[in-house]
């Protein structure tokens, strides 16, 4: 069987290298899309609206053409959990299909991550609190160092570390950044400040620049 991943260039590894030769990969097929859950590992909380509204009528008119990739549910029996392709799933549900094609892999709850990690990163699809999430959870549920990390995903260790340390702002602020009304190169400026909700209010009252941030500081 052809393999149905693709490795993208810009990233430490592609999904085609997180399948390993151990893994039981099942043939093309269609299942009932009620069939189809969440991946509880998915670090994508956030889709863009245009975008899937885009991408349902696409599906409407071609339906889907790159499967979406599944392991069978360890909670639900006649389950699939999905590893990537949720956006692809949400859209079918809005295009009124009742079948999707799907590829069935046997992994584990690590790679299940990675996948999904790999997917989103590959695509730009997260936004910084997501991205910074997903590397957390890497760490806390997996036992990843910041360097590992760095070299699955292929990004700089100084870049790992910038996205953790974002989840180290008041709630507040992380609510900015995932509402996009605040930058990651801002809210980088904000990490470890006493008054970094007085700052950011500022930022997006006065719409400074990174730069001209900076100077408050």
């Amino acid at each position: 069987m052809i393999n149905p991943f693709k490795s993208k260039k810009g990233l430490g590894r592609g999904l085609s290298s997180l399948i390993g030769d151990n893994d039981k990969i099942d043939r093309k097929k269609n299942v009932s899309i009620s069939s189809l859950v969440r991946n509880k590992y998915q670090p994508r909380k956030k889709f863009d609206e245009i975008s899937l509204e885009e991408l349902t009528n696409s599906i409407r008119e071609r339906g889907i053409i790159q499967p979406i990739i599944v392991r069978p549910s360890s909670n639900e029996e006649d389950k699939f959990e999905i590893i990537a392709g949720e956006r692809r799933w949400q859209a079918a549900q809005y295009a009124g299909l009742h079948e999707v094609p799907v590829v069935v892999i046997n992994v584990d709850n690590l790679k299940s991550l990675e996948f999904a990690i790999v997917e989103n990163v590959q695509r730009k699809d997260l936004n910084p609190i997501e991205e910074a999430e997903g590397y957390k959870r890497l760490i806390d549920e997996f036992s990843y160092d910041q360097d590992k990390v760095s070299k699955f995903i292929g990004k700089s260790r100084a870049h790992i570390s910038n996205c953790l340390r974002l989840l180290s702002l008041p709630q507040e602020i992380i609510e900015l950044i995932i509402e996009e009304k605040l930058s990651q190169g801002h809210a980088k400026i904000l990490v470890g400040l006493d008054n970094a909700i007085l700052l950011a209010k500022k930022i997006i009252s006065k719409k400074l620049s990174v730069r001209q941030a900076e100077s408050l500081v």
